[in-house]
């Protein structure tokens, strides 16, 4: 059983206070809003641990703001990307993602980039994300970098991030005329659940329903974010009919591993996310 007093906090004033900070103790745990390690912190399966606070660092604070695409610092929140009017028109998954992360409290404090740092399977903001073909800049002492959100991941809470690494900004590039979008999760209620499947899918379509670009991003059915590369190589191309759906549906369900736990079972996470990507291809 663990105590507040077993947790110490670093409270750096700017970001290279804190890459130096990190540089020195790659061990330190990154803190922003805090809702998800509060919620490992209160069931006590967070070990003793010094936490890297990052509210204080005002490189990374700042709302949401456009350019070619859109840019949120690390330190944007769930509520700042439901607020914003721009967004809500040019990147409505977005919002779509951020109403459905737990209540006003929590959209209020919740970091986007601590949604991908949290690397959890079912995390409703990365699949959105991850859909618009976002990148994660990662600054560390020994420079700066961007990785493809669609790569960040490599196993269960495995992720491109090197010691050292702080993740500053996420990169949305703009959408491109003519895609559609389809946002569905599936969980126990409507609101404040975590998912038991999710898709996050756009589609471009030209003539004769010829499918010139698509986007399959799944929750909850793999170790990770799971964007279905295979499944998406399947559709992309073809002409979509019955046929060419039935062959997808059959690719994804080589693609995803869902598994049995407290939410749901393996049976019912791949019946039902195939049902998603029927609904999905059907309604295009």
């Amino acid at each position: 059983m663990t105590h507040l007093p077993d947790y110490e906090v670093i409270n750096p004033a700017d970001l290279n206070e804190a890459l130096d900070a990190l540089s020195s103790t790659p061990e330190l745990v990154p803190l922003a809003g805090g809702t998800d390690l509060m919620a490992y912190l209160e069931s006590g399966v967070l070990p003793p641990c010094t936490f890297l606070n990052l509210q204080a660092v005002g490189e990374l604070q700042g709302l949401p703001s456009f350019n070619a695409g859109l840019t949120l610092p690390a330190l944007a929140t769930f509520r700042d990307a439901r607020m914003a009017p721009e967004i809500r028109e040019r990147y409505p998954m977005l919002t779509a993602a951020a109403a459905e992360v737990g209540t006003l409290a929590i959209q209020s404090r919740g970091t986007w980039a601590g949604n991908i740092a949290n690397a959890s399977p079912a995390a409703d903001g990365v699949s959105a994300l991850m859909a618009y073909d976002a990148e994660v800049e990662l600054t560390s002492s020994r420079g700066r970098r961007r990785v493809a959100l669609a790569r960040f991941y490599n196993g269960y809470k495995r992720m491109d991030r090197l010691p050292g690494e702080l993740i500053t900004a996420i990169h949305v590039p703009a959408p491109q005329p003519g895609w559609r979008e389809y946002f569905r999760k599936i969980g126990a209620r409507r609101y404040q659940a975590i998912s038991k499947t999710l898709l996050a899918g756009r589609v471009l379509m030209g003539s004769d329903r010829e499918i010139k670009g698509i986007r399959l991003i799944f929750g909850s059915v793999a170790p990770f974010t799971l964007r279905a590369v295979r499944t998406e190589q399947a559709l992309r191309g073809r002409q979509l009919n019955p046929d060419v759906i039935r062959g997808a549906l059959a690719v994804l369900q080589d693609e995803i591993s869902p598994i049995d736990d407290v939410r749901s079972t393996e049976a019912y996470r791949r019946r039902v996310t195939a049902n998603l990507l029927c609904d999905f291809l059907s309604n295009c």
